[in-house]
């Protein structure tokens, strides 16, 4: 027998340098691989952002929505008003957008800030202490179910007219996504990895920090995915609420729609879209650089 190129040959007789269920028309290196064949190739190029199979379809959407949006504007335009007239007072005055949304934008992060770090806090004394997760988990449920509106008045009678009210309403509604979706990724601990540490003497500190916390990581993340542009949507809510409310996006808009300015009022919705967008964008890159070990993501690689 006889070994060439990675190919074994049998040389017996005439039928010399035949190869054993393997052809010798060529060297092994012209074959194609796996990471130069053509069907890898077309899903890198699928993969990437600017490859015209990935933004086509939304921009042919977003078009067929701008020209449904532009015939509704000009047979009805007490409705709607044209996208030119949006786009004249976005930048007419950007400072006027700027300002507002940026105030709005502090009351959603503070309040995500509060509602998901206390959720995530409860949620570890909630997988660490059973009794406390019987304790708390019907009233967090009532409190999910509550309408948020309905208290927003009591809390600014009970925390005044400034931005505590409206922190405390963000708080609310991004809590109880965060609380379950952390309590489900303590508690989904894969059995052959907990028996290993219990195994190795590992103390309950370590098996939190070291195998609970990390499987938690990919739930978090989610949750953050959705509660982020969530706590825009609280944020409005509690503007559009709080009397004595003097800045942010929620309070332009009701203004502007009170004096029947259409313009400014989808313009602050296309400001409050834009920064949803841009959040929800942030969450999924730290998404891709922390669970680069996650199987979710090796999935999506392959």
């Amino acid at each position: 027998m006889r070994e060439e190129a990675g190919i074994v040959t049998r040389t017996t007789g005439p039928d010399e340098g035949r190869a054993v269920g393997v052809t010798t028309s060529g060297p092994a290196t012209n074959r194609p691989t796996p990471e130069t064949s053509p069907p890898a190739v077309s899903r890198a190029r699928r993969r990437s952002v600017f490859h015209p199979f990935v933004w086509s379809p939304a921009v042919v959407v977003l078009l067929v929505l701008a020209v449904a949006w532009s015939a509704v504007a000009d047979a009805h335009p007490y409705l709607l008003p044209r996208l030119g007239e949006v786009g004249a007072a976005l930048t007419g005055d950007p400072a006027l957008f700027l300002t507002n949304a940026w105030a709005t934008l502090g009351i959603a992060l503070v309040g995500v800030g509060v509602g998901a770090g206390s959720a995530f806090l409860l949620a570890l004394l909630m997988s660490e202490i059973p009794v406390v997760r019987r304790a708390v988990m019907p009233f967090a449920v009532v409190l999910n179910v509550t309408p948020v509106v309905a208290i927003t008045p009591a809390l600014v009678v009970a925390f005044g007219f400034g931005m505590t009210p409206k922190v405390v309403v963000t708080a609310i509604i991004t809590f109880f996504p965060v609380l379950i979706n952390v309590a489900t990724g303590l508690r989904s601990v894969p059995v052959p990895v907990l028996h290993v540490f219990r195994t190795l003497h590992a103390s309950r500190w370590e098996v939190l920090l070291r195998l609970r916390i990390p499987n938690s990581l990919p739930y978090t993340l989610a949750a953050l995915r959705v509660v982020l542009p969530l706590s825009l949507v609280g944020a409005v809510v509690a503007e559009f609420v709080a009397a004595g409310s003097s800045g942010g996006l929620g309070t332009m808009i009701r203004n502007s729609a009170s004096t029947a300015r259409l313009d400014h009022v989808y313009a602050g919705v296309a400001c409050l879209a834009a920064m949803g967008v841009l959040l929800l964008a942030l969450v999924t890159l730290a998404e891709r650089r922390l669970l680069f070990w996650h199987e979710s993501r090796r999935s999506t690689r392959a």
